[in-house]
């Protein structure tokens, strides 16, 4: 074992699953899930073998959206809880092996944040530069809008300011001007907060609208944006050694390999690989796993202690804008044809399980690849029991509904009126009638003890954090084939992405005598041939993570 990997580097296996309080469990009957309401159910949590729990934006917020919108980033909203219950949660987490990060959302405030009512008070406001103004909006003020739906351009007039403020988000979310050296400082003060508390890291929001200065009057205050990016994670460091930064970079490979930081890996820790996921959804339309391979290819490797960050769902729509148009359209057309289901024509606003038409099996293939895949494998929650969305509810918040406990009132989640829960639940096939937690712990074909089963061989087996990764040829189409090699293990990997029984023909070895490969999802046995070639079946949209044994070794299977 190399000095680098040790247990201090806990990103490089990790199974983060990221949710939000106040969609999780509700303990005093608002509608609203609370802090004590996750504590509750942290231990369900630990049983499925998470390691770091990611939670989305529980500052204050005048909720316009979805708690992205703050009001003060050293608060608790007082609807989830106070600070007391967010320490209580964390040294839970603690205890159980779970560390805590949570989203940093320094690109903008809200409108109704005290430092933005003072600065569009008075220009002699000490927070008047804390925000990008000018007298007319340029030219180009309608190009890169994020949200098409809502706005028409990047700066909004503010009569009581008398100047237009720049707004890469929502109008009602004001961008804080990073080439302001108060607003550097305030952000590491926010972060150096709540690491005190005893936060492990950071999910750091849209990360390449937080380093850009359009529109700065003195855009030249500002340091190279990655010297500011290693600024941050030096400050990190000092604070905590094992304090991770997971980065929302969504660029071209070559661009968002950048963000790690030179060989050293002094930015992000972790950046998310949203090129493999958008071709694994391409990949999943055509039943075949070529754009998958042709991605993960060209995905550049991080530094040694930096990692990918690998996902089929988040919190938001499923992004497809790094897809060609007719690629896109193949998508849609696969798994969300009607326009409710998509989202400013580059996305899907749809869970997996509706995507796939509920199918078990191939479900089950999805998550084994997420697990076994090189990177960091990330969860939103449900989907280790396959919720679905619904899509009554406007924009992104269609997969942001209550999570499903038990058939019971409100699925288990809230003991409220329905009338007055804060989201609605899930209706029709997937609702949580048929849908839960209760009844698929029971189950031991469900989605949930499938999904524990891979993330406990996942954690038992460094092979696929640790690894090296290669891509193999399996000789049939539809099948992805890829190995991992750490120290003296290998363990081979098959998933296929189609609806028909095949056999795969591998070279796994060099010619030699009692080769086997053991199956460490079913437990299933194989010799190899003395000339090191194996044949293996693969069910319809089946799965094998295969360890290659040598006479004498001692892994478990």
């Amino acid at each position: 074992m190399r000095l680098t990997e040790t247990a201090d580097i806990w990103w490089k296996n990790a199974v983060v699953y990221c949710l939000d309080i106040e969609t999780f469990f509700d303990t005093d009957g608002d509608g609203r899930g609370d802090i004590r309401g996750l504590s509750q159910r942290i231990d369900y949590l630990a049983e499925l073998g998470v390691t770091c729990l990611w939670l989305m934006p529980f500052y204050p917020t005048p909720d316009r959206d979805d708690g992205y919108d703050i009001t003060d980033f050293y608060g608790v909203d007082s609807r989830l809880g106070t600070h007391g219950d967010l320490v209580e949660l964390i040294t839970l987490a603690t205890d159980r092996g779970i560390r805590v990060i949570a989203d940093l959302v320094v690109n903008h405030t809200s409108d109704q944040h005290p430092w933005f009512q003072s600065a569009r008070a008075s220009r002699q406001s000490p927070y008047r530069d804390w925000y990008v103004w000018r007298d007319e909006p340029p030219a180009d003020a309608d190009k890169g809008i994020v949200f098409p739906d809502k706005e028409t351009s990047l700066w909004q007039y503010d009569e009581q300011a008398g100047q237009y403020y720049l707004h890469q988000f929502y109008k009602q979310q004001p961008d804080l001007d990073i080439a302001n050296p108060a607003v550097r400082d305030e952000i590491l003060k926010i972060i150096g907060f709540w690491m005190q508390l005893g936060l492990s890291g950071f999910r750091v929001d849209a990360v390449p609208f937080l380093l850009d200065t359009k529109g700065a009057q003195d855009a030249g205050r500002l340091p190279r944006p990655h010297d500011y990016l290693r600024d941050l994670r030096a400050f990190l460091g000092r604070r905590d050694g094992q304090a991770m930064l997971l980065g929302e970079v969504n660029l071209p490979y070559k661009d968002t390999r950048r963000f790690f930081g030179d060989e050293d890996g002094d930015e992000l820790t972790m950046c998310f690989d949203f090129i493999g996921m958008q071709k694994l959804y391409l990949s999943l339309a055509r039943s075949e796993p070529a754009e998958l391979v042709k991605a993960l290819r060209e995905r550049p490797e991080p530094p040694e202690e930096a990692q990918w960050g690998t996902f089929v769902r988040n919190h938001d729509e499923l992004t497809l804008d790094k897809l060609t148009d007719d690629e896109k359209q193949e998508v849609f057309d696969a798994f969300g044809p009607e326009k409710t289901m998509q989202l400013y024509g580059r996305g899907l606003r749809r869970r997996l399980p509706t995507m796939l038409g509920n199918d078990q099996a191939r479900l089950k293939m999805v998550y084994s690849l997420l697990f076994s895949m090189p990177g960091t494998p990330v969860l939103f929650y449900g989907e280790e029991i396959g919720m679905g969305e619904n899509l009554e509810i406007e924009g992104r918040n269609a997969v942001r509904t209550p999570m499903q406990w038990t058939k019971g009132l409100n699925g288990g989640f809230s003991e409220a009126d329905p009338d007055d829960l804060f989201r609605p639940m899930v209706e029709g096939d997937l609702s949580a009638e048929s849908v839960n937690v209760a009844d698929q712990r029971r189950d031991p074909d469900s989605l949930l003890n499938w999904i524990k089963l891979l993330i406990q061989r996942y954690r038992e087996s460094p092979e696929l954090s640790w690894g090296h990764c290669t891509i193999l040829d399996p000789g049939v189409p539809s099948v992805f084939a890829h190995r991992s090699d750490y120290e003296e293990g290998t363990v081979v990997a098959l998933h296929n992405f189609a609806a028909e029984p095949t056999e795969v023909k591998l070279a796994v070895e060099g010619a030699a005598a009692g080769l086997r490969v053991a199956d460490l999802l079913s437990g299933t046995v194989t010799e190899v041939g003395t000339d090191g070639t194996l044949r293996h079946p693969v069910d319809a949209y089946g799965c094998c993570w295969l360890r290659v044994l040598h006479p004498g070794d001692r892994y478990l299977v």
